[in-house]
């Protein structure tokens, strides 16, 4: 029997650089209502309060713009991602960029605080920057350090202040485990725009990356192999799926920081198939749709509808 499916709409933007992610979730249950899809009508919908209202002021935190903003987030998503977990059903986070990703896996560690979570990063940008390495402050390029409570101090090209670091602080101890997850325990797919600091604690830290190349090479189902074989001696599994992973060619450029020679969406449709048949896997994210970035008009929303779609019904199968 399958499970209980919840969608978890989250529509705060303020860690990305471009405006318009906030309207994304919507963008993908309209493009299902032209589609006549009834996924978010057959299935309960949980939203959070956004606080995109953190845009509407300068932010004091240079290095990492609007924690205090993202602090809350993260907050509110570990208590309700464990929530949905603790009632034995399976959440899909929609959200608006890829900053709060944190805040879920803090919500997938406070329902499962003994088991060994793997990771399933499918984006083209690492999200591994710190406050100490980030070139732009922006915080949707930093959930992986939170999760995995890493500073990147050997890096270090920022002068942090106080306050500041004490917020980064608090933000990796949301749900009172630090780590959450461990590097050998993360798998990248289809990370191709990375800065020198990232570079250097993938490396340090043996973060595996299956590149495009390899995706293509490989096939979906080999890339399937290799993701579980890596993953083998996790317990559950949460998988982060940003939408920029895609070739924005073949889909669109409504993406906050689309970049060339990515993924079809038929590669990235039957790797989430696939690894949402894994019993392991309690939860997925989807995240950085743009529809005010889009040059065709919604099609990045329906491109990612019809991923959404697939991996639902292969969850409640």
């Amino acid at each position: 029997m399958g499970k209980n499916v919840v969608f978890l709409i989250n529509k705060s933007e303020i860690t990305a650089g471009t405006r318009g992610a906030s309207l994304g979730p919507d963008a993908i249950i309209t493009a299902a209502r032209k589609k006549e899809s009834y996924i978010f009508g057959e299935n309960e919908v949980q939203k959070l309060q956004n606080v995109n209202t953190f845009l509407d002021k300068p932010t004091q935190f240079p290095f990492a713009k609007r924690i205090d903003g993202l602090l809350s987030i993260y907050k509110e998503l570990n208590t309700s991602v464990s929530a949905i977990l603790n009632t034995k059903s399976f959440p899909i986070v929609l959200a608006a960029d890829h900053g709060s990703a944190g805040g879920t896996i803090a919500g997938i560690k406070s329902a499962f605080p003994d088991k060994r979570l793997g990771v399933l990063w499918i984006d083209a940008h690492a999200d591994i920057h710190t406050p100490y390495t980030t070139p732009s402050g922006n915080m949707h390029g930093m959930p992986l350090a939170t999760a995995l409570n890493v500073d990147n101090i050997e890096c270090k090209t920022n002068d942090v202040d106080a306050e500041t670091i004490s917020l980064w602080n608090q933000l990796k101890q949301v749900g009172n485990i630090a780590p959450k997850v461990n590097p050998e325990d993360i798998i990248y797919i289809a990370v191709r725009d990375t800065e020198a600091q990232e570079n250097a604690i993938m490396d340090r830290l043996k973060i595996q990356n299956c590149t495009v190349e390899k995706v293509r090479s490989k096939g979906a189902s080999g890339i399937v192999e290799i993701i579980e074989e890596k993953l083998k001696d996790c317990d559950i599994i949460y998988i982060s799926f940003d939408v920029d992973s895609m070739d924005p060619d073949l889909t669109s450029h409504g993406t906050g920081t689309p970049v060339d020679d990515g993924l079809t969406p038929q590669e990235a449709k039957e790797i989430l198939i696939a690894m949402a048949q894994n019993p392991k896997t309690v939860c997925i994210e989807v995240v950085e749709v743009n529809p005010c970035l889009d040059e065709k008009e919604n099609t990045m929303a329906e491109v990612t509808l019809d991923i959404v779609e697939a991996i639902t019904q292969t969850i409640k199968k």
